[in-house]
């Protein structure tokens, strides 16, 4: 007998773990989710600095892979993605950052009634409690824990960011407070020196409930329709194909990849590209899998004078005492993240807002195999990296599924560096890392550039580099985009699927544009406001 539930929720990620939370906590509804992977009580998930260790991991994590891309010759990208409860917020790097005021009020202002600035703040204020205590721009009563650690930080940190005031860059101490732009340290979602992914904040207590249901190991293959109402969901489980009904909505948080994803299966999408694979046309909305967007990343490396992360974690007695004092009291560099310090710049002072996030980390790892992150297993010696990244790139790219098997991964091309703007940001941004470098506060302690190293000067030879060595930060977003237009829009503003009844997307996948920074933080914030939509 097909069970039945209020709320059918794809995905136990950032958004689904809210959804969850929200939409169970008066008791009156129903509540299921899916979820494609198993538990997220693993302890390199619970470990804030484990998520090099799950980076590679096929029990957690989807490991997708581009198409090649010309852009960056030919290299293809590795985009690692949560398979495990709590979803990305379970391997993430854990920085928090809203975005900047602007994205949402562009958001509103490409037709998006109630997503400005002012209408988001209230639930970033909802979601969070801040170390540092609540005010007009943060929350103190909310399940996700924001941590400050900056007194836990490298030494070197504090070097970045007189170097950064050496060139004029203002230390801002919130990113997320009255303003984004500036230099200084990132918050991250950790309590107690273990990692607060949505699942610990949301997803957990909600499951305490009688009335919220989670199963694991469920991969979603379609959303059932009856007419053009969704009516349930079909999945594989243990081998076998199994569908439950939603008797009010189902709701599709399964990220940028696998919403699109399923949305193609289940006949919403191109009408061409499904006919093309046997998929009969539910809904044409050509904009499914459209408009991704991503934040790509661009490091220098150095050789340092002075010690690093690199002298405490190489050595077998060090992993041994960052082990022990992490076992013991949840403290030391096992409970942090190394993206520790970084900021919001202009790349240029003609720039009309802050358009470079920048990451500055006490630690390298130049020997890694390529789609490693070997956190604990850094170069020999003495090294730290800088890296700047455009903030709201211009290039636009798209994703599709290669066939009708619901269980193959999709196609994806990201298209990046396909404008001359994001070129010469990433160029811009280029010059500013050598700028840096040459400060006082940082040249004092560098021995040399190890890469690309001091061969590399002009224009030309540094945007070759950039082709060679840039590479995603895992922020994809945009494919089932918020919009007014249902020819380019896939969700309107209360994150309902054009053209069809009782199906929502809420997720990353419905941002307009991409956020200025880290995506967590928005994604959560967008599972409050859609939660609210869908009570009312």
């Amino acid at each position: 007998m097909e069970r039945e539930f209020d709320y059918v929720i794809i995905g136990a990620g950032s958004a689904g773990c809210v959804l969850a939370n929200r939409l169970s906590a008066n008791g009156r509804h129903r509540v299921l989710v899916l979820e494609a992977g198993g538990s997220d009580q693993r302890f390199w998930i619970q470990t804030p600095i484990g998520y090099g260790k799950a980076f590679y991991d096929e029990a957690v994590n989807w490991k997708y892979s581009t198409e090649s891309e010309p852009n960056l010759n030919n290299r293809s990208s590795y985009w690692p993605r949560g398979k495990v409860v709590g979803g990305s917020s379970s391997i993430n790097a854990m920085v928090y950052i809203r975005g900047n005021h602007q994205d949402y009020d562009e958001w509103r202002d490409m037709g998006n009634p109630g997503w400005g600035w002012q209408d988001v703040l209230p639930y970033f204020k909802k979601l969070e409690t801040y170390a540092g205590g609540g005010n007009d721009y943060r929350g103190d009563g909310g399940p996700l824990y924001v941590n400050n650690v900056s007194s836990e930080y490298h030494p070197l940190c504090h070097r970045f960011v007189e170097a950064a005031g050496q060139l004029g860059f203002a230390f801002n101490p919130d990113f997320n407070g009255e303003s984004q732009e500036g230099v200084g340290f990132y918050q991250i979602t950790t309590k107690n020196g273990r990692r607060m992914s949505a699942a610990r904040a949301y997803l957990h207590p909600a499951l305490k409930r009688s009335n919220c249901e989670l199963i694991k190991h469920a991969q979603v293959t379609r959303i059932l329709f009856n007419d053009n109402t969704a009516s349930g969901v079909e999945y594989v489980a243990k081998g076998q194909t199994c569908s439950v009904k939603a008797n009010r909505e189902v709701i599709l948080s399964a990220g940028a990849i696998n919403s699109p994803q399923l949305l193609q299966l289940s006949g919403v999408g191109d009408p061409n590209l499904l006919r093309s694979f046997g998929i009969e046309p539910l809904v044409d909305l050509p904009g499914v899998g459209r408009n991704l967007q991503d934040h790509l990343d661009y490091s220098l490396y150095y050789r340092s004078r002075v010690p690093t992360l690199n002298n405490r974690l190489r050595p077998w007695w060090g992993k041994m005492l960052c082990g022990m004092q992490y076992l013991l009291f949840h403290k030391g560099l096992l409970s942090l993240s190394v993206n520790q310090a970084g900021g919001f710049l202009r790349s240029h002072p003609a720039r009309p807002r802050p358009n470079i996030q920048m990451y500055f980390a006490a630690i390298t790892y130049t020997k890694a195999p390529p789609g490693e992150r070997p956190l604990l297993q850094p170069d020999p010696y003495p090294g730290f990296l800088n890296s700047i990244g455009p903030t709201r790139p211009s290039s636009r790219g798209h994703l599709q599924i290669a066939c009708a098997n619901p269980l193959a991964p999709v196609t994806i091309n990201p298209n990046y560096l396909s404008t001359e703007d994001d070129v010469t940001q990433m160029l811009e941004g280029a010059r500013l890392l050598r700028q840096l470098a040459q400060t006082p506060a940082l040249s004092a302690i560098i021995e040399r550039e190890t890469r690309p190293g001091p061969t590399i000067r002009t224009d030309a030879e540094l945007i070759e580099d950039i082709r060679n060595r840039a590479d995603t930060v895992f922020h994809p977003s945009c494919t089932c985009m918020m919009g007014p237009d249902a020819k380019t829009a896939v969700v309107d503003t209360n994150c309902r699927v054009y053209g069809v009844d009782r199906l929502r997307v809420v997720d990353t996948s419905i941002f307009p544009t991409i956020t200025s920074g880290n995506t967590n933080g928005p994604t959560i914030m967008v599972a409050e406001k859609a939660a609210d939509m869908i009570l009312a």
